[in-house]
């Protein structure tokens, strides 16, 4: 039995973004190769200090503040430390610069992993005035993983790492997704008989929605946008300035309603434009259900996932131009978008199944403690 304390800033079930995803699949497949996982987080919601969720634990700390997305805690250091101490592993899930703070003021002495997400893109400022206890925290740790070999290539920060990253990409559990709820497949099969675009994600500044809008311009076929995030309002007027009527913005909704959505869905779009975006778990949810994948090159993991031709098409970021075009010859040419779609699912079997990334994982984590 290996026991390992997974620490990132936030968790189910106050949010459900990418990296709480990759962090319950690690928790949960885990249990197959005798990993015992325990989850150190904040939470604003704070109820209960521990829960059980489904096969491991979570452990919350109140969040006292919150400053450029980083919710800190007067407790966190002391309870992070004293779960650190029944722990043989540490799983560090960067970023999250108050996690830094913690592991040198708990005086963390164990085997110390760090999965890379994403470098720091938007708050330049702050994350030079960070970079010093950055640089102490990863030259600290014994293995940094990335979860795309394009994301190595283009990040600053893992340049000067090389000689303890690996690659180990993110996967999906196929059991976890490949059964949408009968009532789910026929309320949203005949609210879109004929197919439609679908974008899953939380509306942040870097998800390229504003693009898509534009994109969608004069275009006749339905767009499906599911979730919400704090540039929701912003969003739906510009799609009515522009008169944009084939969006359908759904709001957050729950798994059995996303599954029947993407096994319903002609294509995966994904307008994401900037680094901050640094792999797309809903493209991987694409290509689980063999779905043609659209799109942007911006040097990170999604290109790693979509392959221009091959599981889907790749256009320039910010191209409104080039967003619209693919969506038509996706739109248009059905045998083109099954083949696609095709490559999109042998893709994701060969490289992007839970299974492999927790083995990945779990040689990791035995090589560390040996």
């Amino acid at each position: 039995m290996i026991k390992v304390l997974h620490c990132y800033k936030t968790y189910y079930p106050d949010t459900f973004g990418g990296i709480e995803q990759v962090i319950y699949q690690l928790a949960e497949g885990g249990v197959k190769e005798g990993i015992k996982s325990t989850v150190f987080t904040h939470s604003p919601n704070f109820t209960e200090k521990e829960s059980i969720f489904d096969h491991h634990t979570i452990h919350r700390v109140k969040t006292v503040c919150e400053l450029a997305s980083t919710p800190f805690s007067l407790s966190a250091i002391s309870e992070f430390k004293k779960l650190a101490m029944n722990a043989d592993v540490i799983h560090y899930h960067y970023p999250y610069p108050f996690m830094d703070l913690m592991h040198f003021a708990a005086r963390i002495n164990k085997p110390c992993v760090v999965s890379y997400h994403s470098d720091i893109v938007k708050q330049k400022t702050l994350a030079k005035i960070y970079s010093p206890l950055m640089n102490k925290f990863l030259s600290s740790v014994d293995a940094i993983v990335a979860a795309s070999p394009n994301y190595v290539k283009t990040s600053p920060v893992l340049s000067n790492y090389l000689d303890k990253v690996s690659v180990i990409p993110y996967g999906l559990d196929e059991e976890f997704y490949l059964n949408p709820a009968k009532e789910c497949m026929n309320k949203w099969g005949a609210n879109f008989p004929d197919g439609f675009f679908l974008f899953i994600g939380t509306f942040r500044y870097y998800k390229g929605l504003h693009i898509l809008i534009d994109a969608a311009k004069n275009s006749s076929y339905p767009i499906v946008v599911v979730g919400a995030g704090p540039i929701e309002q912003e969003l739906k007027k510009q799609a009515k300035e522009l008169n944009v009527n084939n969006i359908h913005f759904l709001g957050a909704l729950g798994n059995d309603d996303k599954a029947a959505l993407l096994a319903l869905s002609t294509c995966i779009v994904f307008p994401s434009h900037l680094r901050s975006e640094a792999f797309g778990i809903s493209l991987l949810e694409g290509a689980l259900y063999s779905k043609p994948l659209i799109s942007s090159e911006i040097g990170t993991g999604t290109t790693y996932i979509n392959i221009d031709g091959e599981t889907g098409l790749v256009v320039p970021p910010g191209d409104a131009a080039a967003l619209r075009n693919a969506m038509d010859i996706i739109w248009n040419d059905k045998v083109y978008a099954t083949k696609l779609g095709k490559g999109a699912k042998a893709r994701f079997e060969q490289l992007f199944t839970a299974e492999k990334m927790v083995k990945s994982y779990t040689d990791l984590y035995n090589s560390l403690i040996k």
